[in-house]
Formats: structure tokens, sequence, C-alpha cells
């Protein structure tokens, strides 16, 4: 009797650490959804501009991604030819299309070798349009010319003017037509929301000289 009684005692205290001792085991298995599924598609690379009306230019990087292709799929820079290299297809004229445009002929050419191929270009860097910023700015030379970028945003990416620098007296130097045309820029006037004209839409090739 004695020795049944001691057996429902112990059973009892027991009891506690196995169930204890499951939690735990449920507690640290994640559910299935925060598994990671090896399978999965890589993330998608940042793109260097969302418009879809960009044409890619010599220097561009662009990443292009061949759906279970991974041999085919790459990052790579648009030579300054305006073309790119890749397997099976060797050279692929880039510069003067967009990225869809660029698929599209990419996708065609691989028709060829492969069922149903599906292409995706993305422009990572922009490195064919570019402006310049010269003179009594803390750092002077090329920016990539971002889409709708003003003088006054590509400033400051300058990191900031000299002690010596005229703000009064920037100016925006353009080719139109086969002359250099000069655009100025009060850059006191225009931070206060005067002079607004001034503050143009940039262009590749432009050169901002803060005297």
């Amino acid at each position: 009797m004695r020795r049944s009684l001691y057996l429902v005692v112990m059973l009892l205290l027991l009891l506690p650490v196995v169930g204890a001792q499951d939690t735990g085991k449920q507690a640290g298995t994640p559910p299935a959804s925060q598994k990671s599924d090896p399978g999965s598609a890589p993330a998608k690379p940042a793109a260097a501009t969302e418009d879809p009306t960009y044409k890619i230019g010599p220097q561009d990087v662009l990443r292009i991604d061949v759906w279970k292709e991974p041999e085919i799929s790459r990052t790579i820079p648009v030579r300054p030819d305006g073309k790119v290299s890749l397997p099976l297809l060797n050279d692929v004229q880039a510069s003067g299309l967009t990225a869809m445009q660029l698929a599209g002929v990419i996708r065609e050419g691989l028709t060829k070798y492969l069922t149903a191929p599906q292409v995706t270009v993305t422009v990572t860097e922009i490195n064919s349009r570019r402006v310049f910023v010269t003179g009594e700015v803390a750092h002077s030379g090329a920016l990539p010319l971002l889409p709708e970028m003003t003088v006054l945003q590509a400033l400051s990416s300058a990191g900031g003017f000299t002690q010596f620098a005229r703000l009064k007296n920037i100016y925006v130097l353009r080719m139109e037509d086969g002359k250099q045309v000069k655009h100025p820029f009060n850059y006191k006037e225009v931070v206060k929301g005067n002079l607004q004209e001034q503050n143009i839409l940039l262009q590749s090739g432009d050169v901002i000289v803060v005297p």
C-alpha cells in the first residue's frame, strides 16, 4: 500500500516537469510560415529609377533576371558601345532602349534555346546621365542625373558650400543648339521661395558653377 502511494505521489510530481518540457519544445519550434524556403526567389534589387520611359545608356548598370536560369541572370554594366554580353546571345544592344524593351529583345533571343523564357531587366545604377558641380563646393564632380532633378537638389548633394562661395552668382552651363548657354541661379533667393523659375530641371551634361 505504501509502495503504491509512493508511486502515485512521484507521478504527480513529475507531471508538471514533463508538461513544461513539451511546452518549451513547442515554443522553440517556429511556425511553418517563418521557416526559410531554400527555393524562394532572391530579393529584387533596388531600381535606380522607376521611370518606365528611361532610356538605358552606356555605363548604366543592369540587373538581368531570367527565371530559373541563374547561369544567364547577372548584374552587368552597359559597355561604352551601348551593348551588353550575355550567354547564348553574345552582344545585345541595350543603349537607347527602356528596361522593358530590352527585356523583350532578350526574351525573343532566348526563345531559340529556352521554352517561354521570362526576363526582367532592372536599371540598378544610372551612370550614363550625369550632371557636374564645380567651384566653391565641398564635393565637386559628377552626379547621377535622377528623374526630375533640379539645380537645388544637385547642390544639396555637393556637400555644402565653402566660405568663399558667391551664392547669388551661381549659374548652370548648358549646350543648346550647339552653343553654351548660361542660366543664372540665385541660391539665397531660391531657398527663400523666390525666383523659382531659376530652379530649372537639369539635363544630362549640365554644369553647375559655384563661383
